[in-house]
């Protein structure tokens, strides 16, 4: 099972392979807003879902989809730990 860090080095990969072209992601914290700082739109965070949903084997929600669960690195790797209930 992957560890919280282990989570976030990999959302972070998808971030910046699919978003921000393999440059840029040093600038952007784990607890930085995606959408503040305009790394994606609404078909982007589709995206992350679609990715999320293929890579951890779990359901995102339509009421999971809020920025507490999907807005920043962190708040996505939290969500995939509760979701996976570990």
């Amino acid at each position: 099972m992957n560890t919280h860090t282990d989570l976030r080095a990999d959302i972070r990969k998808f971030i910046d392979d699919n978003f921000l072209m393999g440059g840029g992601s040093a600038a952007l914290a784990d607890g930085d807003s995606f959408l503040d700082h305009h790394v994606m739109d609404s078909t982007g965070f589709l995206e992350l879902i679609e990715f999320l949903e293929a890579t951890y084997a779990i359901a995102v929600d339509d009421a999971d989809m809020v920025p507490e669960n999907l807005d920043s690195i962190d708040n996505v790797a939290e969500f995939i730990r509760r979701k996976r209930g570990s």
